[in-house]
């Protein structure tokens, strides 16, 4: 996880780069020469591609490009490894707009004081998996006390593992825990250099492939999903309202796509194969689940209770020092704009806090 000190450090010079990139009479005021969008992670083998969510679909299927092509704004994707830690750095110094986050890099560029609004949910209800080498011994998730296990920490995984880890009586010093990026985590599992990694669906394509064995998984456990949040900056918002309109727009088509392939999804996993997760491990992340649930764009009663009750979770993990107000970063008029827009208000279904379909 990124520093709090260092990052402080960072977020203090973001504010005079984002002056430097901003200023000065290149851009008209209500239109932006190129809209940069962050993605925190990269596919398999690096590629710059990512499956599973709305705003997967939007790189995907190419729909900003073509939305703003006849603008002549060019559309930016940046692809990161760092993964959320790293969105946050460019976050921090005024190098990205807009950018799908999940919970705990979310909650930990907040917390040190970046200026962002909430303006959809993506990449919800996520799964975490613990993979071992084949022929380990290791046999639940309570043998893990004292193993080297690699997990990308200062992702929502890290967040996920402290809460799936607390009823078991086991703490982050229990563990022999090594940060590992996803691509470092896979292949130190097939060289047998640490006992565990806790991961995503990637995780199964090891298992398939004869190398690793699945140890736990949080399918079926709606306790410790891994949620992820729509945003852009509050400068961006501000200055570009009908742009950021058009995007929230283009992401509800998005959610909207994927969710009309709740009974059938197939093209959705074959799409996002694009990535390198394999079609089957798909299949099987999403056995049991509702994608037209899990690609709804709503910030619902459920989503919101799961991002505010996080919040003082990470500062009782030691992850942040002070906690916010979650409410008062969410901006709902993009969304429920684009939802009378597009005649889908109520298409979705609202969840209660608790998890309960309405």
């Amino acid at each position: 996880m990124i520093q709090r000190r260092d990052f402080i450090k960072t977020l203090a010079g973001g504010a005079v780069a984002a002056g430097l990139l901003r200023g000065g009479s290149a851009r008209a005021a209500d239109k932006p020469a190129t809209i940069r969008i962050a993605f925190p992670g990269v596919g398999i083998g690096n590629r710059p591609f990512v499956g599973g969510g709305n705003a997967a679909n939007l790189h995907l299927q190419g729909a900003l490009e073509e939305e703003f092509k006849a603008d002549g704004i060019k559309v930016q994707w940046t692809f990161l490894r760092g993964a959320g830690p790293a969105v946050n750095e460019l976050y921090a110094n005024g190098l990205v707009d807009i950018s799908p986050l999940g919970d705990l890099p979310f909650i930990v560029g907040q917390a040190s004081g970046l200026k962002r609004k909430v303006l959809a949910s993506a990449f919800i209800r996520g799964n975490t998996y613990l993979v071992a080498p084949a022929d380990s011994s290791l046999q639940t998730i309570k043998d893990i006390r004292g193993k080297k296990v690699a997990i990308f920490k200062g992702t929502n995984i890290q967040l996920a593992v402290a809460q799936i880890l607390e009823p078991l009586g086991l703490t982050e010093k229990d563990v022999k825990f090594i940060n590992m990026d996803t691509g470092a985590s896979r292949a130190a599992i097939v060289t047998k250099d640490i006992d565990a990694y806790f991961g995503g669906n990637d995780v199964l394509s090891l298992r398939d492939q004869g190398v690793a064995k699945l140890i736990y998984s949080t399918r079926g456990d709606p306790r410790y999903l891994r949620h992820g949040v729509f945003i852009g900056t509050e400068q961006f918002v501000t200055r570009y309202p009908e742009i950021t309109q058009r995007i929230v727009k283009r992401l509800v088509i998005a959610s909207k796509w994927i969710s009309d392939h709740d009974a059938n999804p197939a093209p959705a996993f074959q799409l996002w194969t694009k990535s390198g997760v394999q079609f089957a491990n798909y299949k099987e992340d999403f056995q049991g689940t509702s994608l037209k649930l899990s690609a709804s764009p709503l910030l619902d009663p459920y989503l919101v209770s799961q991002l505010k009750a996080k919040i003082p979770l990470a500062k009782k993990f030691g992850l942040i020092r002070e906690t916010f107000d979650f409410e008062s970063l969410i901006d709902r008029r993009f969304l429920n704009q684009a939802l009378k827009d597009l005649n889908l208000e109520g298409y979705w279904p609202q969840v209660s806090p608790s998890g309960q379909v309405g």
